[in-house]
């Protein structure tokens, strides 16, 4: 249980940081081998067409506001601070994301991206009290001398 709490955190993290290098350019130009994007305004292309139902400046908003959770939340859930809380506010945004690819693209692109495993993950996660090897755990010790 302790490492398999751990690899959950490292796990998601690195696939916010993965997702949020690509957005940046970070993983190679757009139709390059391993890039999805390859740039923030295919970024904010795609995220306009997963937020249909919003004008496109909101739509870039939103895409501007995703990128910010998932960097904040993925340096939250790999040094282990408000881990509880990252965890589940990371399996609330994933289950957003899942759900609007799910009217914007179908059912089948969210089994593609394993989106509702990651976010399933995340409440699992979150669904402890204690996080080994994080840094609430240092806290928790130094609370109690």
């Amino acid at each position: 249980m302790i490492y398999s709490q751990f690899f959950v955190r490292v796990a998601v993290a690195t696939a916010f940081l993965s997702a949020v290098a690509d957005r940046l350019g970070f993983w190679g130009a757009p139709g390059t081998a391993n890039a999805s994007w390859g740039s923030w305004a295919n970024f904010v292309a795609y995220s306009n067409q997963l937020n249909f139902f919003v004008p496109a400046s909101i739509g870039s908003m939103l895409a501007i506001g995703a990128t910010i959770l998932e960097v904040v939340l993925a340096l939250l859930l790999l040094i282990g601070y408000r881990t509880r809380f990252a965890a589940l506010s990371s399996g609330i945004l994933l289950t957003v994301f899942a759900l609007t690819m799910t009217l914007s693209f179908g059912i089948k692109v969210t089994f593609n991206y394993s989106v509702w495993v990651a976010a399933s993950a995340c409440f699992l996660l979150g669904s402890y009290r204690d996080f080994p090897f994080s840094f609430d755990r240092l806290m928790k010790k130094n609370q109690k001398k």
